[in-house]
């Protein structure tokens, strides 16, 4: 894989805007947001321009304590190929838990949640690498997350629990420099000696995103400008080793082109502050290759599988911690209380607001009731599939209860609900055509 240069998030909202940026060399989209057979006519134009457009997934899960779902992967790989990307991506988190691996009711997190640090967890990683590796057509790398807790026990360091899973796996890595500060302000990790400690040959390219501050915790939002102790941290890395690629990611609150303009313009400065310290003999330096880290492009050799009864405890483990989180169970021994009370409200907070895009008719129906009707049900019911499921049994919900009062918003959830969840396409009454005709004008 060549050397990727300087890219950003494409996203439908911003995608006339990425069109006209000048000096954008690549793009990334999550994965779960494109059909192969119906690619973006914006994505198509920047493939045939030479742009290369790389598949960011967000739901493989794995760092999770079960095998990577056969169907996920297969998705990865059709959008790899139908994307021709060089590579794919994907995270170091879990984001479900519980099913037949604990003999227990399967938990969706809808977001990202960190792995411990500990050796049972790094064994399950690196078999789960493997796997996924060997069913995808091209190069994984894997980036590390941002955090609102930790693990109590956790016995390897950041730098030590990534040097060790590329050593085992050849994977390469995704290095987020946001995430990197949101784990300095959340858990007290020192970016430069996590950069220090890791194996920067392995580095695929760069993430750079925004994030705000509240009550001492910091939100990794990708809906604020990047601060500048992110690109120092971005600086501080562009000095140790020549990143292959950088990105600028933002997933809402989108401002004018412009401003985008100027943030790209921001990191690049960045990066060539830290190559300009680096030439100056102020800093290690190396040179990422973005190439496989060992014997070949797959990994290195083959990996014993995890001893007997590692899954099942991770399992445990990583139930309990989400059922926490998700479902109002106590909160494990040895885990922060507030943190974990901080993660809760941000999950169910993220919850309502992707449920909101992925069904924006639902905001029209119920108005300003939407938001506290569904973090009431999101207190009761956890997600155990995906947001579109959580959708519609959100709707059956609030029609289970008579809910809303107003006999008109009534009537047109029901008409939603039915629209979407019966077994066969409905007519579509006056009421959906007039609320779709509302979201079309932007009401």
């Amino acid at each position: 894989m060549g050397r990727l240069g300087t890219g950003i998030g494409w996203r439908p909202e911003i995608a006339e805007a990425v069109e006209g940026m000048p000096g954008i060399d690549w793009v990334e989209v999550v994965a779960e947001n494109v059909c192969p057979g119906h690619l973006p006519d914006s994505l198509l134009r920047l493939r045939r321009r030479g742009v290369t457009v790389i598949p960011h997934g967000v739901s493989l899960g794995l760092g999770g304590a079960d095998r990577p779902d056969a169907g996920r992967l297969a998705a990865l790989a059709e959008r790899a190929e139908a994307l021709g990307a060089p590579l794919v991506t994907e995270h170091i988190a879990f984001v479900r838990a519980g099913g037949a691996l604990t003999a227990s009711p399967p938990l969706e997190a809808g977001h990202l949640l960190p792995v411990p640090r500990t050796r049972d967890a790094l064994d399950v990683l690196c078999e789960n690498i493997r796997i996924a590796q060997d069913a995808l057509p091209v190069p994984l790398a894997l980036e590390n997350i941002a955090a609102l807790f930790s693990w109590p026990g956790e016995e390897l360091t950041e730098g030590q629990f990534l040097s060790q899973m590329v050593e085992r796996t050849g994977v390469r890595l995704l290095i987020d420099v946001a995430n990197l500060h949101t784990n300095h302000v959340n858990r007290g990790e020192d970016p430069a000696e996590a950069l220090a400690s890791l194996p920067l040959e392995a580095i695929a390219y760069v993430h750079v995103a925004g994030g705000f501050e509240r009550d001492g915790v910091w939100h990794d939002s990708h809906a604020h400008p990047v601060p500048r102790p992110v690109l120092d941290i971005l600086t501080d890395l562009a000095s140790r080793v020549a990143p292959p690629g950088v990105l600028l990611e933002r997933d809402d609150d989108f401002p004018e082109p412009a401003e985008l303009e100027r943030e790209l313009a921001a990191v690049r400065e960045a990066v060539a502050a830290g190559r300009s310290r680096a030439a100056d003999g102020t800093a290690a330096t190396g040179t990422a290759t973005g190439g496989a880290v060992g014997t070949g492009a797959g990994g290195v050799g083959v990996l014993a599988p995890p001893v007997a009864g590692v899954r099942e405890r991770l399992g445990v483990a990583q139930t309990a911690v989400l059922s926490s989180l998700v479902a109002g169970t106590p909160v494990p021994e040895g885990f922060d209380r507030a943190r974990m009370r901080v993660q809760a409200r941000a999950l169910a907070a993220k919850r309502a607001d992707v449920v909101a895009k992925v069904a924006p008719e639902l905001p029209v129906i119920l108005g300003a009731e939407y938001r506290e009707a569904f973090l009431a049900y999101a207190r009761q019911r956890p997600m155990t599939a995906g947001y579109r499921r959580d959708a519609l049994d959100f709707a059956g919900h609030l029609l289970k209860l008579g809910r809303p009062e107003n006999a008109g918003a009534r009537r047109g959830l029901r008409e939603w609900w039915l629209d979407r969840a019966g077994p066969a396409p409905r007519r579509v009454s006056p009421t959906a055509r007039a609320i779709r005709g509302l979201l079309r004008r932007g009401v």
